[in-house]
């Protein structure tokens, strides 16, 4: 077998590691235990830079975590932890003098075993439940209130009011979320590490299918035709479970970025923003923003907006003139006529013709540099 020379000792010194090129392979390098060993750098699961990762000794024998999705594989074998049969491709290594050489070829070849999950296989495979007549509208409340202390949500009772409405007038199938009822991680910043890190559906997602946040996929996603978003004010912006939920969602935009591909197709979005002082604008605006970048349409008059002043500090008083005000009443039914009458028109738009003027990854100006750690 031909071996090829890939760095020196010195480059290479104890408790170390290193990628290496071996050819147009690149190779992760480990010098552990007094032994020098090489398995191929790309992941199997999504092509993540072994020779960047942490080494440590677990499961009787050393093994190196891929910094992208955490998985193992021992530097000396290749093999995954036990009871995992995936198989990372292994290299043979000698020394001559001061050089490093790597076989060319692997002396036991890569193994990945299929690990697709059913619960995932719509979200994977884009399942959409929607049809040229369906009328599904998902309610997400995303006030955070204690279940121990129950109380009165002045956005959530708008968007239950909504929804209702929506029942009643058109015989929408309609179906709420409420996010405080969700257990999900937040985003723990993939896309960070490299695009392709950031994956559909969440990588969080694909390691634990019962994360909260495959609810929100495949109903706002595959299900819904129009989503109606809720939020308290908080601090002059939307709730904290709100922008928890727009980080998780980050995987939606980013495959325009990475597969220019489009998941929110024929979908509108309207917003319920109730606040003690102002700021509805300002909340509106991020939030419009954000949903048109997945991809959502908006009618005209997209958000339903409550708050009393700046001096309104008196918020004991706040629910009664809530519950009172005849304004509530009044839009939180006309934004689904909005949204209704406009769904008639983007149902009959082409989406395969509607583009996604974001950047990509080729329109990054460092887009032809190399970055040798990595595989992709």
């Amino acid at each position: 077998m031909d071996f090829i020379r890939v760095c020196t000792k010195d480059e290479l010194p104890p408790n170390s590691q290193k990628v290496v090129s071996l050819g147009k392979r690149k190779i992760a390098l480990f010098h552990f235990n007094n032994k020098i060993s090489a398995i191929a750098n790309a992941c199997l699961h999504k092509a993540g830079p072994l020779g960047l990762g942490a080494v440590s000794e677990k499961y009787e024998g050393m093994y190196v975590t891929c910094p992208w999705h955490g998985w193992e594989y021992n530097i000396e074998t290749g093999s995954a932890p036990p009871g995992f049969p995936d198989q990372q491709a292994l290299y043979e290594v000698k020394t001559e003098g001061e050089f490093i050489l790597v076989s060319e070829e692997p002396i036991v070849k890569a193994h990945r075993k299929h690990h697709d999950n059913p619960l995932l296989e719509d979200l994977m495979k884009l399942k959409y439940q929607t049809s040229e007549n369906s009328l599904n509208i998902l309610g997400i409340s995303t006030t955070n209130l204690s279940p121990n202390l129950p109380r009165f949500s002045t956005s959530e009772d708008a968007l239950e009011k909504s929804l209702a409405y929506a029942q009643d007038k058109y015989g929408a199938a309609t179906k709420m979320v409420k996010l405080r009822e969700l257990e999900f991680r937040n985003c723990e910043g993939y896309y960070s590490q490299h695009s392709h890190a950031c994956t559909w559906p969440c990588s969080i997602t694909e390691m634990n299918p019962e994360d909260g946040m495959t609810e929100v996929y495949e109903s706002m996603i595959l299900w819904a035709d129009i989503v109606i978003v809720s939020t308290p004010i908080r601090w002059g912006n939307a709730s904290a479970l709100y922008y928890k939920m727009a980080e998780r969602l980050n995987c939606v935009q980013n495959q325009i970025t990475i597969n220019n591909k489009i998941l929110v197709k024929n979908k509108l979005a309207s917003f319920i923003i109730t606040g003690g002082q102002d700021n509805i604008q300002q909340v509106a605006g991020q939030m419009m923003c954000f949903f048109t970048d997945l991809g959502f349409t908006f009618p005209p008059f997209s958000f339903l907006g409550w708050s009393r002043g700046w001096t309104s500090e008196d918020m004991d008083k706040n629910v009664l003139q809530f519950k009172k005000s005849e304004y509530i009443k009044r839009t939180s039914m006309e934004i689904v006529d909005n949204c209704v009458e406009m769904l008639k028109q983007i149902k009959n738009v082409t989406s395969g013709n509607m583009h996604a003027p974001l950047p990509k990854s080729s329109d990054s100006l460092s887009a032809g540099i190399e970055n040798s750690d990595m595989n992709i």
